[in-house]
């Protein structure tokens, strides 16, 4: 039986209030785009690569790498995953594109289950990484019906779907860290340099 396909989606999302209004993906950490950096990741684990942002420059960002525009705007990072499952026709890892430190290491397990939905546990409020995680197809059903109902919590739709929790990386802090901010900027580089250990 041939392996399932999957594409590895890039969620570029959110308005970056706390960047300033500027597109926080395309900041630098160590001289390489966050961008870049997770689309590296993805590239190695993924058989085709997506990205979705409203960004109207979001075409230019990634040349040759397909864009879409979110299927139902305003749904926040679910209505993201939604538009993922149906613009790929396969099944997704997504990655956030504010986060410089996830890697292919980190990504190639979470394609090696039967699970609807597979997410690393962290110390998040939500216990799990839903913006660094798998989902095949028939979460789709499960999340627009959530949509609709107007509940945007990316995890609202777990109840009714099979997960796997897989155990956290080492250091799930630095690991899922997201820069939200000109001082997350910072403390990534610092991260990234070696000048601080997390």
């Amino acid at each position: 039986m041939a392996a399932e396909s999957v594409t590895g989606v890039i969620l570029a999302g959110g308005q970056a209030t706390r960047f300033g209004g500027q597109p926080k993906g395309l900041e630098l950490v160590r001289g390489t785009r966050i961008i870049d950096r997770v689309a590296a990741a993805l590239r190695a684990v993924a058989d085709d690569l997506l990205l979705v942002s409203n960004d109207s420059d979001a075409a230019t960002w990634l040349p040759g790498v397909r864009t879409v525009r979110d299927v139902r705007p305003g749904s926040g990072s679910l209505g993201g995953i939604h538009t993922a499952l149906m613009h790929a026709g396969t099944s997704v890892i997504i990655v956030a594109w504010d986060m410089p430190f996830v890697t292919s290491t980190l990504l190639a397990p979470l394609r090696e289950t039967d699970a609807d939905v597979v997410v690393y546990e962290s110390r998040s409020p939500r216990g799990v990484e839903p913006l660094c995680a798998f989902y095949r197809p028939s979460c789709l059903g499960p999340i627009e019906q959530q949509i609709d109902t107007g509940d945007l919590r990316v995890v609202g739709f777990f109840d009714r779907v099979r997960v796997v929790r897989l155990p956290p990386p080492m250091d799930p802090d630095v690991t899922f860290m997201n820069v939200n901010t000109p001082s997350d900027l910072a403390l990534a580089e610092a991260l990234a340099a070696g000048q601080i250990t997390g």
